[in-house]
């Protein structure tokens, strides 16, 4: 099934990059100041691989590429949990009529906390790492906050 390219597939990846100190990179909406999430974005075709979603999303938009030409040792990895939500209001007008739910697709990747983070200027405004409590506390999705709540868990530290 091909949608016209103006609307965006409803299947989504939410990417949470942290450190090995779980901080967490947030990047601030260019479309919406204030918000901060992690790296997110929509399936570019209805069968791209939910992987590959991810590690483009990934690149363009902190310029971290994870895979062959990648930084040293970051391996994006399946959480294997995805989230049901209802799209926000004011992004409803990107999907076709009668698209109200998005389901989206949770990973994450560790980096070293210096890698060099490059934003695309008309997505994002800045960035910033914090640690992985604050980071879960100034998300404005409820699902990003969710994802960064669980990150001892996945990064192999324990219950969060």
């Amino acid at each position: 099934m091909q949608l016209p390219l103006s609307f965006k597939i409803p299947v989504s990846v939410l990417v949470v990059v942290y450190s090995p100190d779980l901080d967490v990179l947030l990047l601030e909406r260019a479309d919406r100041p204030g918000y901060w999430q992690s790296v997110t974005g929509s399936r570019d075709e209805v069968n791209e691989d939910l992987a590959h979603t991810a590690r483009r999303e990934l690149r363009e938009e902190t310029g971290i590429v994870v895979g062959s030409d990648a930084v040293a040792g970051a391996a994006l990895v399946d959480w294997d949990q995805h989230n049901v939500y209802e799209i926000h209001p004011a992004w409803r007008h990107r999907y076709a009529a009668g698209v109200n739910h998005n389901v989206e697709h949770v990973f994450g990747v560790c980096v070293p906390r210096d890698v060099a983070v490059m934003l695309t200027p008309d997505e994002h405004l800045r960035y910033r790492w914090l640690p992985w409590q604050a980071a879960a506390d100034a998300c404005f999705s409820h699902t990003n906050a969710l994802a960064i709540r669980q990150l001892p868990s996945h990064a192999g530290v324990g219950p969060a």
